[in-house]
């Protein structure tokens, strides 16, 4: 286990404190000795500090206490991640990456020590989101409580559970680093290749065995689902230490709200063409654009007249490179959106009016 990674924890842990603590001592609430000038002394500013920093502290473990039991972990035949409760029936939502195409699984719940069983109700890849059903609902089972997206800021102090390495109830802390990133997953290591947008950045530390846990606000709200980290080429590939990225928790509620109503999802709120596609290079061997390899009858594509054999090369004002990048580029768009494509067909370029189908 990585030692470093844990004093850095700690570390990070402190510093949270101190800001903190640096603002709660300069507010005129706090009560003390005043000088003379009206200002209040050093002894009176020390002894505000351990008060300050318990108050942290608590606030912490409430929100441990509160939210850790509703956190599960998952074990698939070859695979090991986490899971969130997600209402009183035994819903359990979790990445579809940590399910992959199984239909059975074995889950440890906070309130029991022997694994129960569980069954797929349905996996949505394309959103790396999945619920399953326990097959007993055992007593004193805690649903979560899940935020609105749109409350989250950049600077907000999260909290990682999950079962990282197979270390079940494991907490990790850092804080909100970006919002609204659109992120591409590797297919290698039995992600689902699926390109999500408006994904939470954490500084919280996720390991493997996080996927499909919780990641929490100091309220106790989930607000997203821990999904990968960043790889970094230059570590040969291993996870770039705190860029980690969560599914935001509307989004989680939108498709897992689907799946348990319809029993899959309806409307996924995602934008498509209506075409499979592939990489295509020019001389230099540099990705230049997409090539259509299919078309899909009546949809967006299809009925802009664009055909197999043309190349993509621009979406809007996205320049179109690489199978991914056209992902990437429709991630952020909706269902009916109006959007211009340029392509090229026998070395002609062409743009045309695409209206958005729905992935």
């Amino acid at each position: 286990m990585d030692a470093s990674r844990t004093r850095r924890t700690f570390r990070t842990a402190a510093a949270l404190g101190s800001c903190c603590l640096a603002l709660v001592s300069g507010c005129s609430a706090f009560g003390g000795d005043t000088a003379e000038d009206g200002s209040t002394t050093r002894a009176a500013q020390v002894a505000a500090v351990p008060v300050a920093a318990a108050d942290l502290q608590n606030q912490y473990q409430k929100v441990i206490k509160d939210v850790l039991p509703s956190v599960v972990q998952i074990q698939a035949s070859s695979d090991l991640g986490s899971g969130v409760v997600y209402d009183g029936n035994g819903h359990i939502v979790t990445n579809a990456h940590v399910v992959q195409g199984e239909k059975k699984f074995k889950v440890t719940t906070a309130n029991n020590e022997e694994p129960l069983t569980a069954t797929l109700v349905y996996s949505y890849p394309e959103q790396d989101l999945a619920v399953i059903r326990l097959d007993k609902v055992p007593d004193g089972l805690k649903a979560a409580t899940f935020g609105d997206t749109e409350k989250v800021e950049v600077g907000q102090i999260t909290l990682a559970m999950g079962s990282p390495l197979g270390l079940s109830s494991s907490v990790t802390e850092g804080i909100v680093s970006a919002t609204g990133r659109t992120v591409s997953e590797n297919q290698e290591g039995g992600g689902t290749g699926a390109t999500i947008p408006n994904m939470v950045q954490t500084s919280a530390a996720i390991n493997p065995g996080n996927s499909g846990g919780a990641l929490v606000n100091l309220n106790g709200q989930v607000i997203g689902i821990p999904t990968l980290a960043a790889s970094d080429p230059d570590l040969g590939g291993s996870a770039a230490p705190g860029i980690g990225f969560a599914i935001p928790g509307s989004m989680v509620k939108t498709v897992a709200d689907q799946i348990i109503k319809q029993g899959k999802v309806v409307d996924s709120g995602r934008a498509a063409l209506g075409i499979s596609g592939r990489t295509v290079v020019d001389v230099n061997y540099q990705p230049a654009g997409v090539a259509v390899v299919t078309v899909k009858p009546g949809d967006a594509a299809d009925k802009a007249g664009i055909r197999p054999g043309d190349i993509i090369t621009k979406v809007g004002d996205d320049d179109i490179t690489t199978i991914t990048s056209l992902a990437e580029s429709l991630a952020v768009d909706r269902p009916g959106q109006k959007t211009t494509v340029t392509y090229s067909r026998n070395d002609v370029e062409r743009t045309v009016d695409v209206t958005l189908g729905e992935q």
